[in-house]
């Protein structure tokens, strides 16, 4: 017998505590090589992203307030907790950090978008597109539904003939009546549905689309409808009136729609100047601001550096919570 194991054997708590030792440097793992090291590093990043992926799309989501067409309800430079679960979890739709989007298929909602909700959706670009040419979620306030007549007089909204009032934070901009002209004279060439001649204060009457609503199609209102239908996943030549290559006198809508306005009624593009939201890329609520800072100088409107930013930190908004 070795001495040592004997010595071990005639004192067994010490010999087992050493035999232990030896063993664990016997079977002590070999300092890992620098390609090994990138190579754990890099599977806990994608284990890490992967995670964020997922919740991402299936429950809870950070957003950050880009402009400010919605305060003061919420203010550039805020960030948000969204609840993605209330109008359906979906599988991922971005990769997060690098924003990419990924095919993804959304669950039916617990509930719909209802009037006076505070939206998340994916944008569905400008007037005249198609399809956003990247993908970017916006945030503006639910102010009609599918199946709702909307009108909006002197600045004041109007749905199925009754007022929906200015939220709690809402706000116009001052203006003289002189500017205020200026600006629907203006409005008149951008806002949606093209030819219209709507201004952001006197627009509609309008229906929102519903699913199974039959659109009638002529010479005069097709270039309104054109680029809703195309949106639809359908080919739309507007220069010959067809659809799918065929001539038709009407279109069945095929989504259900909702209208979003932001709370800034004068400072905020919205489904006035780029039409209705299809309520499947509603992907959720914001519930609360969990930091803010400005994003830019109030007076210049330059970007404030982040130095700039940390030393401005809106402290009053943490814990402020959406409606």
């Amino acid at each position: 017998m070795p001495l040592i194991e004997s010595i071990y054997s005639r004192i067994p708590v010490v010999g087992a505590i050493l035999l232990k030792r030896r063993n664990k440097i016997r079977n002590a793992p070999k300092p890992e090589t620098f390609g090994q090291h990138v190579w754990a590093w890099i599977k806990t990043l994608v284990w890490a992203i992967s995670v964020v992926t997922i919740i991402n799309g299936l429950a809870l989501a950070s957003f950050t307030v880009p402009t400010g067409s919605m305060e003061r309800t919420v203010m550039a430079g805020d960030f948000l907790f969204v609840n993605k679960f209330i109008y359906g979890p979906s599988t991922p739709q971005i990769i997060p950090f690098i924003n990419m989007p990924l095919p993804y298929y959304k669950l039916p909602p617990i509930m719909p978008p209802e009037q006076g909700d505070v939206i998340v959706f994916v944008f569905p670009g400008n007037r005249e597109e198609t399809k956003a040419p990247r993908f970017e979620y916006y945030l503006k306030r639910c102010v009609a539904v599918a199946g709702d007549t909307l009108e909006i007089r002197q600045g004041r909204i109007y749905v199925n003939k009754s007022e929906f009032a200015l939220p709690k934070h809402g706000q116009f901009l001052q203006m003289t009546p002189e500017e205020r002209t200026l600006m629907h004279e203006n409005d008149k060439f951008v806002t949606f549905p093209p030819g219209k001649g709507f201004t952001r204060d006197d627009y509609g009457p309008i229906r929102i689309p519903k699913d199974g609503d039959v659109i009638t199609l002529t010479e005069a209102n097709f270039d309104e409808w054109a680029v809703f239908i195309a949106r639809e996943g359908h080919s739309v030549n507007a220069m010959r009136r067809t659809v799918d290559g065929q001539a038709i006198s009407s279109y069945t809508v095929e989504r259900d729609y909702v209208f979003g306005m932001g709370d800034n009624r004068d400072n905020s593009l919205d489904s006035r100047f780029w039409g209705f939201i299809p309520e499947e890329d509603v992907v959720g609520t914001p519930m609360v601001v969990y930091w803010s800072w400005p994003v830019e100088d109030p007076q210049t409107g330059k970007s404030l550096s982040l130095f700039q930013r940390l030393g401005a930190i809106r402290w009053s908004r943490f814990g402020t919570i959406i409606r």
